[in-house]
């Protein structure tokens, strides 16, 4: 059994030298300088052009005598790389040329130099020849622990956020994005809440210094959710019943939560029936504990489908507890938003925590779709996606989701 060398397998996959000669001056003499220049192992390719008769130098200048594609020894190199038999007379010329050996000295000239050595592991050369049983095999204790191995992996609430959203792309929902410093009128107004509500106030949001003012939309919009403010506009409400400030409304704050993205989308003429999500970073004053903080991961939802009624926000709001946050138990409480009606927030229990709410949904009121252009029932929810990775994680702090504790993160399952 025969292989090719390096310089077999180089001249197989690149072409003998001679034949590059001679290709090079088949349509005109060249002088030996320049082909220097051209070709690589010059001198071989001289050689065995000349020898096979397809070139003559004279005078430092190569021409060509007479020159045919077609090779032996390209043909043999073939046959060798797939294992076939070559004729014993083109086989001793490669031989000479040392273009192929043989498989058991090439191994057995690898494997000698570990003879007498010891080795840690055994390769392909020691066991084919043989020659393991000149070795000198490391001891190995079976019963002691190897080394731990940390690998590369992404850290673990990132990877959970990941997850989620790869879970509800899949349940076909798309993807909404927006700014995160938003106008208080996507961030209220937009969603009917009243420019005198207490969660407008400087306690329980933040607000930009600088630039403190930006631009409304679409003027048929803005005369919209005027009028729904002041007296309903055409939704049978009578609305706020005050003189709204489209001053106020422009004022510049970091997002507050997740649903000005949904405000947005349900602006921009949605597809209907449509499933929206996003996962988004939120801003908020707050008392920073175990399970608050003053800047948190919302994931907003909505689905617009005039066949969708409370009971199925429900039920949704229960697979994704269960489904995205591990949840073994959870419950509905009647809640109060002004912007849903009716209105619910969704908790579970911690092992260690107990009951934490999560999440709070409800229907669009129709003072904040139908001015915005959407009739069709509005299903909505926003989750402390921070929560359920608490949940998912097994940690009692929220505060853990960010930790730089190396060994809390090296312990975490990829």
């Amino acid at each position: 059994m025969y292989t090719l060398t390096e310089e077999g397998r180089k001249y197989l996959d690149e072409g003998l030298p001679e034949k590059k000669l001679a290709e090079l001056v088949k349509n005109g003499k060249i002088s030996i300088d320049e082909a220097k220049k051209k070709i690589d192992n010059f001198s071989i390719a001289l050689q065995w052009a000349r020898k096979n008769n397809w070139i003559m130098a004279v005078q430092g200048e190569i021409e060509i005598i007479k020159y045919t594609e077609n090779s032996e020894i390209e043909d043999a190199l073939k046959a060798v790389s797939d294992g076939k038999n070559v004729d014993d007379k083109i086989l001793a010329l490669l031989l000479q040329r040392k273009l192929v050996e043989r498989i058991k000295e090439s191994l057995e000239k690898k494997a000698e130099k570990f003879i007498g050595k010891e080795v840690t592991n055994l390769n392909t050369e020691l066991i084919k020849t043989g020659l393991w049983r000149k070795v000198r095999l490391k001891h190995y204790n079976v019963e002691a622990a190897g080394k731990i191995i940390y690998p590369g992996k992404r850290q673990p609430y990132n990877r959970f956020l990941y997850q989620v959203r790869k879970k509800l792309v899949e349940l076909g929902f798309k993807e909404m994005s927006g700014p995160t410093i938003e106008t208080e009128f996507w961030n209220f107004d937009a969603m009917f809440q009243a420019q005198n509500h207490p969660s407008r106030d400087w306690t329980q949001t933040y607000s930009l210094k600088y630039p403190e003012y930006g631009n409304l939309p679409d003027k048929k919009i803005v005369e919209n959710v005027k009028a729904a403010h002041e007296n309903g506009w055409k939704t049978g409400s009578t609305g706020w019943g005050y003189k709204w400030d489209p001053r106020k409304a422009s004022l510049l704050m970091p997002r507050a939560h997740g649903t000005a993205l949904s405000a947005r989308t349900i602006a921009s003429k949605p597809k209907i029936p449509g499933k929206y999500f996003a996962i988004v970073r939120c801003y908020r004053p707050d008392v920073i504990d175990a399970t608050h903080g003053v800047e948190f991961n919302q994931t907003e939802g909505i689905v617009i489908d005039e066949s969708m009624n409370f009971k199925n926000l429900l039920g949704l709001l229960k697979q994704f507890a269960v489904e995205f946050a591990g949840a073994e138990k959870v419950k509905f409480l009647a809640d109060y938003y002004p912007f849903t009606e009716p209105s619910v927030q969704l908790s579970a229990k911690h092992p260690d925590l107990g009951w934490i709410e999560f999440a709070g949904a409800g229907i669009f009121r129709p003072e904040f779709t139908e001015p915005l252009g959407v009739k069709e029932p509005v299903l909505a929810w926003g989750m402390g996606i921070d929560r359920l990775a608490m949940f998912k994680l097994d940690i009692k702090d929220i505060r853990y989701l960010f930790s730089q504790d190396i060994d809390w993160l090296r312990r975490q399952v990829i």
